[in-house]
């Protein structure tokens, strides 16, 4: 091992993403992306983008957009931080929000890029762990962490927590909650209201799912005054480059567009839910564009994902211990959830 590299990054296990096959013939359900294009105005701004686009710098606030954003989500534009992904965001917030030797929390299982994100920043984390169930055991005292990461819908296992629940964990806590909403369209609550009345919780958001633009790497945060301009501190000078700026704003304002997709993979998804529990799976609760499955009694997860996987049909499999005997489906068009029914074992 070079002797020039830290020693937490030397040590670090990278996140690992979902695979990106590049055989066109694969069923891809393992990254939750929108199986449906981007609304047409962003093929617009592809189309009709002129040269200075890419031989300037771009607004290095992002101001457009985020005034786009603020209109749809009702609020200043002083509330909005747009970022390279939300998982920039996520990394800005412990780069502004957690002092050297601090601690994050999160809840456990949820997204694993929560802990490399600590690792990276040789900062501590206290996860606490999910119910059997994966339902919440929110703490009745203060949990005295600097910066708290709550998905919800959470990641992989897909279920909601009610906002009440968030609201009074956030207001014992004595530091920064952020509520990672990546697949909030897709659910029936959202915790927008919150992060606007507290000025300890923050909002984020992501581009790749219900707008299909996974490929722009582009999220965004929303929450109290403060906190925003602590991360625009932070950041990278020019973190969002003017194409991606144009296409989020293009992709925002069509919000007719964006919910009839989402409309489309809710009704997919619960014909699917359906089918899979008369075939003996067992299937929680989805508010996101996503299940969460446990095979059949007689059949173990990791098997059936080979299995599918040899009939190139990719789902996402995680092997530790709270989370091998499930598998989890993103949610693609009729045709790809009926390949996907139709390579279960009979």
């Amino acid at each position: 091992m070079s002797t020039y590299i830290r020693d937490n990054v030397a040590a670090l296990h990278a996140y690992t993403p979902g695979e990106q096959p590049s055989d066109p013939a694969v069923v891809k359900l393992n990254t939750n992306e929108n199986p449906y294009p981007p609304a047409p105005a962003v093929l617009d701004v592809l189309q009709r983008a002129p040269s200075d686009w890419f031989r300037l710098y771009p607004d290095p606030v992002a101001l457009r957009l985020r005034e786009s954003i603020a209109r749809v989500h009702g609020c200043a534009v002083e509330n909005v931080f747009c970022g390279n992904g939300s998982d920039e965001v996520l990394a800005l917030c412990i780069r502004a929000f957690v002092p050297n030797h601090g601690r994050i929390g999160y809840f456990d299982p949820s997204y694993s890029l929560y802990p490399v994100l600590a690792a990276i920043a040789d900062v501590g984390t206290a996860p606490l762990s999910l119910n059997e169930d994966f339902s919440w055991p929110v703490p009745e005292q203060t949990y005295d962490v600097p910066l708290f990461f709550w998905t919800n819908p959470n990641a992989p296992t897909s279920l909601l927590c009610p906002q009440d629940r968030i609201a009074a964990f956030a207001d014992r806590s004595e530091g920064v909650v952020v509520v990672d909403e990546a697949y909030a369209e897709f659910a029936e609550q959202n915790a927008l209201a919150l992060a606007l009345d507290r000025a300890n919780v923050l909002v984020t958001r992501s581009f790749s799912k219900s707008y299909s633009l996974a490929g722009a790497r582009l999220g965004y945060a929303i929450g109290d005054v403060s906190l925003i301009e602590a991360l625009y501190k932070i950041k990278d000078a020019y973190n969002i480059d003017r194409l991606t700026q144009e296409v989020g704003r293009a992709a925002i304002e069509d919000q007719a567009y964006m919910q009839h997709n989402v409309t489309r993979i809710r009704t997919t998804r619960e014909r699917v839910k359906q089918q899979l529990e008369q075939r003996g799976f067992f299937v929680y609760p989805s508010q996101a564009n996503f299940l969460w499955i446990r095979p059949p009694a007689d059949l173990a997860a990791d098997d059936l994902f080979n299995a599918l996987r040899d009939q190139k049909i990719y789902v996402r499999y995680f092997p530790a211990e709270r989370t091998k005997h499930h598998l989890r489906v993103t949610i693609g068009t009729d045709q790809q959830m009926d390949a996907f029914l139709g390579a279960l074992p009979a």
